[in-house]
């Protein structure tokens, strides 16, 4: 196509210079008079114009990408025709560089080309999801705005699904052995580009969402190490390379590349398809993992590579007991394994969250490894007859799968903390690091002789540890029944305190029906033992949320965390309480801090999404919850605040579904259905609005229903007064959702209001 169209309007399109083009079009940055925005314009080159397939193709394209309406693909506003019957696309112009362009100055930042990767596979999952795969993923069809969205451009060569494909769209039985060599292949019914092919598209054979995973995967290697895994002198040369060489690693070429990367892109790689993610989710999961490894490492400041010597992940005991009842009891061993190490000097240890992700699951070692940022997996099982233990365990590299130790345990139950500190010690030799400066001294605390108190101890622990209502209620029975046991065991109130504090917050029961006898299990564990992290955590806790006494929680959750910087709970709470300060960017530093030690924690990765909803970052809030639902579907807090940040937005219908969800699953929490009226107001939805008051209200004379969240409603639909007396209500109740006053969005119109202000005064917060 010559350049006879700039300078030319076309319908009320003002053509201004050519900006790019390819084998399916050529692209023109265009003023858009009638809406006054640039736009860029893709044509169909003129001899393509006059092919009736090559036109519905093309048309076809439009049609495809069009329906495609998310953040990480070229958004397409129009097609249409000019005079003579040019057909030309009116997308979305960004300002920004092509990926390629970029790779002409050099590789990437590590962090840049993983943030990169991880929003193509974005778009790319929504494509594939209604059916269309691109086929020509390359860095010159990825374009990274100036803020940092990476936007996927050109479905000029996607494969439709079956039911809008027509026979011309299909691959012809053929080989590329004889072509030219050249960026864009159209040949015979194939599509391509060389060096980014897959092997089955070099073949033209029938493709599917794979050869896209293939084609990110030789992107990514391209974006860190600056050059193109697969070339040649020749398209022969280029295709051998495809087929049969295996690209160099990424470590060889950029040592500061972390580990996983390389195992990310070495399985998008595998030549056959089936040895590939099978899904692009899955690879999707591996990068963001790594994403957030990376953010954690960052935020503390520490080496680029995520990559920590040594250290360890403990993963749930088989339990061979052949009882299901005894299952508890092979978490509390390999709990309590985990909870000695974190005592090590030197020794990174993953938290009990990320580790029993991987319960019940068969996944090859080597990739808990790598998912958990470890060079070191522990293994174990237990088989507990009468009185009689057997524990077997071993402990495994991860960078070759070969066993580093292993040891069988045959003992009576009584000796099981002996054991477990001999399990604790044999790890620590094998991994060569110190033991506090102290050689050879016990790792397990034996906080009660009593073993009896011990094992009701770990069934708390193990309901607890389900966090449903139902569950914590049995954790409540067995603590209690631990402490007739030995009413000095400190650590069985500092988990009836962990129980009662879980209710209160999520307004299972009162405030005063929980967080007193929170606070007093805390008080009492810490007369028996000052030195309980768990016991100065849960102490801060309620603290906070029924004394609104802000500085003793944070002193309390800052001596907790010099107890024991590994505790996952200490730095989850503490979060919290920096983001309804108003420190976002310190609440952010803690929960991605957590991260790198417990990187699968539900909750921990939903409290980074809460605290960019509180922080008024909806966008990001909604993109992080949305990933914790890829991990867990079904997880009801994720659900909650994932609504409320679409509400903000303004998707209302999708908010609507997402709360409906948290409600469902939630059994009727009232956080939830509180959540569903706002939104229903967002809407307009007045008699919905009404519907959900009334049920709320009605509950409110029978049953504990927070009063802030009925506040909240009478607020979105602008009812001051009412909304005011309810908040006067919920003082008068400790209500503890008061203290998000000054961050929750839902009182953004009322912030000059003096009643506010005295509320907020009242409960400590700054204005």
């Amino acid at each position: 196509m010559t350049d006879d169209l700039i300078g030319r309007t076309i319908g009320h399109y003002r053509v201004r210079e050519r900006v790019g083009g390819g084998g399916m079009g050529e692209v023109y940055l265009a003023e858009d008079t009638r809406l006054e925005r640039t736009v860029a314009l893709k044509f169909v080159p003129e001899p393509l114009s006059r092919d009736p397939v090559a036109k519905d193709r093309f048309m076809r394209e439009a049609r495809a990408a069009s329906a495609l309406d998310h953040p990480n693909i070229c958004t397409i506003h129009s097609i249409d025709e000019t005079e003579d019957g040019r057909v030309f696309i009116v997308m979305a112009y960004y300002e920004g560089k092509t990926i390629k362009e970029r790779l002409a100055r050099g590789p990437l930042p590590i962090a840049v080309a993983v943030e990169t990767a991880v929003q193509v596979m974005q778009g790319l999952a929504k494509a594939h999801e209604r059916g269309i795969v691109h086929r020509d993923i390359k860095p010159a069809n990825l374009i990274r705005t100036a803020d940092g969205v990476t936007k996927i451009l050109d479905f000029g060569m996607a494969k439709l699904p079956a039911a809008a494909r027509s026979p011309a769209d299909e691959p012809h039985p053929g080989d590329l052995s004889d072509v030219e060599a050249s960026d864009v292949t159209v040949t015979d019914g194939f599509m391509g580009t060389l060096g980014y092919m897959s092997p089955e598209q070099t073949r033209q054979e029938r493709v599917d969402h794979r050869t896209d995973v293939w084609a990110v995967g030789v992107v990514i290697h391209e974006m860190t190490t600056g050059r193109a895994p697969f070339t040649g002198e020749s398209a022969q040369a280029i295709v051998h390379a495809v087929r049969h060489e295996a690209p160099e690693p990424l470590t060889s070429a950029r040592p500061d590349a972390p580990i996983e990367l390389d195992r990310i892109v070495a399985k998008a790689l595998a030549k056959r398809a089936e040895e590939r993610y099978q899904h692009v989710d899955n690879m999707l999961v591996d990068l963001r993992l790594l994403r957030a490894q990376l953010e954690a490492e960052s935020s503390s400041r520490a080496p680029a590579s995520p990559r920590r010597a040594p250290s360890i992940a403990v993963l749930p005991f088989d339990n061979l007991s052949g009882d299901q009842e005894q299952e508890f009891f092979c978490d509390g061993v390999a709990e309590e394994i985990i909870n000695a190490l974190t005592r090590v000097e030197g020794l990174h240890v993953v938290a009990r969250t990320s580790s029993f992700a991987f319960k019940g699951r068969n996944i090859d070692i080597r990739e808990v490894g790598y998912k958990l940022n470890v060079n070191a997996v522990l293994e174990g099982s237990v088989r507990k007859s009468g009185s009689m233990l057997r524990i077997a365990v071993q402990l495994i590299s991860v960078a070759d799968g070969y066993q580093l130790w292993s040891e069988q345990y045959d003992r009576e139950v009584e000796d099981i903390f002996a054991v477990q500190d001999e399990i604790a010690l044999a790890i620590v030799n094998a991994q060569a690091v110190q033991l506090m400066g102290r050689q050879g001294a016990p790792l397990i605390r034996r906080h009660t002789s009593n073993v009896e108190a011990y094992t009701l101890y770990l069934k708390g622990r193990f309901h607890w540890n389900k966090r449903t209502e139902e569950e914590i209620q049995r954790g409540i029975e067995y603590f209690e029944l631990s402490i007739r046991e030995d009413p000095s065991y400190a650590l069985a109130y500092a988990g009836l305190a962990d129980c009662f504090n879980i209710l209160g917050y999520y307004c299972v029961l009162s405030p005063q029906e929980t967080f007193p006898k929170a606070r007093a299990n805390a008080v009492k564990a810490l007369e028996l033992d000052d030195s309980l992290a768990e016991a100065h955590t849960s102490l801060a806790f309620a603290t906070l949320l029924y004394d609104w006494d802000w500085s003793s929680a944070e002193t309390g959750f800052q001596r907790a965390l010099a107890l024991n910087p590994d505790y996952a709970t200490a730095h989850h709470w503490y979060a919290e309480q920096l983001a309804l300060m108003g420190r976002t960017d310190e609440a952010i530093g803690v929960a991605l801090r957590v991260l790198a030690f417990d990187p699968l924690s539900l909750i921990i990765n939903t409290l980074v999404g809460w605290i960019h909803y509180y922080a008024h970052d909806f966008d990001k809030a909604a993109t992080k919850l949305e990933e914790v639902l890829e991990l867990e579907p079904d997880f009801i807090p994720a659900h909650l605040w994932l609504g409320l940040a679409q509400q903000q937005i303004g998707k209302l219908d999708v908010a609507m579904g997402s709360l409906q969800r948290a409600i469902d699953l939630s059994k009727g929490n009232p956080l939830m259905w509180s959540a569903l009226g706002r939104t229903y107001a967002a809407a307009g939805k007045t008699g919905e609005v009404r519907a959900v008051l009334d049920l709320l209200e009605e509950q409110f004379d029978r049953a504990y229903v927070p009063p802030y969240h009925i506040a909240a409603i009478h607020s979105a639909v602008g009812q001051a007064d009412e909304a005011f007396a309810w908040l006067h209500t919920a003082r008068e109740r400790h209500d503890h959702w008061l203290l998000f006053l000054k961050v929750d969005p839902t009182w953004d119109d009322w912030r000059s209001d003096p009643r506010l202000k005295e509320l907020m005064r009242q409960v400590g917060l700054p204005e």
